[in-house]
């Protein structure tokens, strides 16, 4: 069994949804990137690690602001891979899910890309803008290794395609909560995104669904009927306020992390 599918089953045993933190590699620098992902490790069930790109297409503020102190850092490729490789050496049971956009991995090679990643020890990928039918055979690839290429759906996500999205997924679905970039205010209820979430839970209840975008120490408890939740922008928020007020980052975020954990025990 992989390590994403154990952290959800050990979260079902338990009772719980899954934590899932997201946050950008490098920021705000390589060292403390690295000892924020240790931190908030003990808490978080999957740790989501985005690389940073200076044009995204879903990520909002927040996220954005972390991408670009990364950039300015110096922050490359190279060095996310060897953020993982050394989070691995001391977190090796954490599932880490690499998140970013396809044409860094195209640059790359998708061959190369992927090998890199097995080698460090990532255990799934997401490519925001490598959708479905167009990632198949990437997907493919990604399976071929071991690594779990997670499919994304939408609340306009069709129900035939919705289908088929799930029909091919691998260890995670993620469903985005609302049309919006990451870190926005939900502009839906709760018990609506819930309700959208069931129809992609209910097509096969074997696969793990996540819920993602705005979710906040505030909408936590009401949207912990899924099998996980990810938490992204208020990570990053608080890295950016910490970095303004001169506090550690890394003990503000934990701090956070702890709490979402608390709320949905």
């Amino acid at each position: 069994m992989s390590l994403i599918n154990l952290a959800f089953k050990k979260a079902k045993n338990e009772k719980r949804t899954a934590l899932l933190t997201y946050t950008v590699a490098g920021d705000n620098s390589k060292k403390k990137s690295l000892e924020i992902l240790k931190s908030i490790a003990n808490y978080a069930d999957i740790c989501e690690i985005g690389f940073p790109h200076n044009t995204p297409i879903a990520d909002g503020g927040q996220i954005q602001s972390s991408a670009y102190r990364a950039l300015k850092n110096g922050i490359k490729i190279k060095d996310i891979f060897s953020i993982v490789k050394d989070f691995k050496k001391s977190k090796q049971a954490k599932p880490v899910i690499l998140m970013g956009y396809y044409n860094v991995i195209y640059q790359y090679g998708d061959n190369k890309f992927i090998n890199i990643c097995k080698k460090v020890g990532v255990d799934g990928l997401i490519v925001v803008d490598l959708p479905y039918p167009e990632n198949k055979e990437f997907a493919k690839k990604c399976k071929k290794k071991n690594i779990s290429f997670i499919q994304l759906i939408s609340p306009t996500t069709s129900q035939s395609r919705m289908k088929k999205i799930v029909k091919d997924s691998h260890d995670m679905i993620y469903y985005i909560s609302m049309l919006s970039t990451t870190g926005g205010k939900l502009k839906i209820s709760p018990k609506k995104i819930l309700k959208r979430y069931n129809k992609v839970k209910n097509l096969n209840k074997k696969k793990n669904t996540v819920i993602g975008f705005g979710i906040t120490e505030k909408t936590i408890v009401s949207l912990k009927k899924a099998d996980g939740l990810v938490v992204g922008s208020a990570l990053c928020k608080e890295i950016s306020k910490s970095i303004e007020k001169r506090q550690n980052p890394v003990t503000n975020v934990t701090n956070i992390v702890k709490r979402l954990r608390n709320k949905i025990v």
